[in-house]
Order: C-alpha cells, then sequence, then structure tokens
C-alpha cells in the first residue's frame, strides 16, 4: 500500500534514505537527523512532502518531494527529490506504483508539470524513467550551492 507519512515515521524514512544515499554511492553525505524530517515533513511551515510504500507494515520505498513554481507556465509543478525502493523489493512495480501515486497528486493539484534528476550513471533508473514517457531535459546542467558555500557568501 502507499501512504502518507504519519508522526513517528521520521526513522523509517531516515533508513530509506541511509539506503538511498548507499545505493548512490555516497552514504557519508546523509546528514539529515530524526527532528529534521519532522519539521520538514509535520512543522508548521512543512516544505517537503512524502509517501510510503509498505507491505505487512514494513516500509519498502519511498518518495518524497515538495512544490515548486514554473514562471513559464504560471503553475506549480511537483518536484520529486527521492524516489527509492529496497533492492529485496524491487522488480514488483513498487516504483511505478509511487511515481504514478505522485503524478495523480500532480494532475488532482492542478500542476504543469513533474520533474526530478537522475545520476547520469543509474541505467535502471533511467530506463524505467524512459519507459513511463519521461525525457530527459538536454542542454540543462544542474547547479548547486552546498550549506558551506551558502555560509561564505556575503549578504
Amino acid at each position: 500500500s502507499i501512504r502518507e507519512p504519519r508522526p513517528g515515521d521520521e526513522d523509517s524514512i531516515l533508513s530509506l534514505i541511509r539506503d538511498l544515499a548507499l545505493y548512490e554511492k555516497a552514504p557519508e553525505q546523509v546528514v539529515a537527523q530524526r527532528s529534521d524530517l519532522t519539521e520538514a515533513l509535520f512543522g508548521d511551515e512543512a516544505v517537503a512532502q512524502c509517501v510510503l510504500a509498505e507491505k505487512s507494515g514494513e516500509a519498502l520505498g519511498f518518495a518524497l518531494f515538495f512544490i515548486n513554481f514554473s514562471t513559464w507556465t504560471g503553475r506549480p509543478g511537483l518536484y520529486l527529490e527521492d524516489l527509492f525502493v529496497r533492492e529485496a523489493a524491487r522488480g514488483q512495480g513498487i516504483g511505478k506504483a509511487l511515481l504514478l501515486h505522485l503524478a495523480t497528486i500532480a494532475r488532482r493539484r492542478d500542476y504543469g508539470r513533474m520533474e526530478w534528476s537522475v545520476l547520469d550513471w543509474n541505467r535502471p533508473a533511467i530506463e524505467f524513467y524512459e519507459s513511463l514517457g519521461a525525457r530527459p531535459m538536454n542542454g540543462w546542467t544542474v547547479y548547486r550551492l552546498d550549506r558551506s558555500a551558502l555560509l561564505a557568501l556575503d549578504s
């Protein structure tokens, strides 16, 4: 089943995030804590949303997203930050179910689009996304100011 998280699910979500980081060969980059997820998902000024895929109460996957805005369409959009299914649960349609659930949310809310990034080396994910009709945005490169770069900028 797919459901929205409830307070108390933070440890399950954090475990999935850590498993995702291992898969992406960057476990040392996860610095998020349970309290960060509590605030981001359930706080007064929540900035993220999430859905969990479960079987018999066990979290097998998740999709974490937030709302962005397109100046060109004049509409909000859904930005998928992370989609992950534990290795033992892959091949059962869970990833597709999560993505279709998000597409339903985007349609219901009348969003203009849904976007995400994928690592260039992640061929299984790329093939999965393309099988659903998603296409790469060639000509665009993602840029990032990480925390240290943000702190180094003069106001």
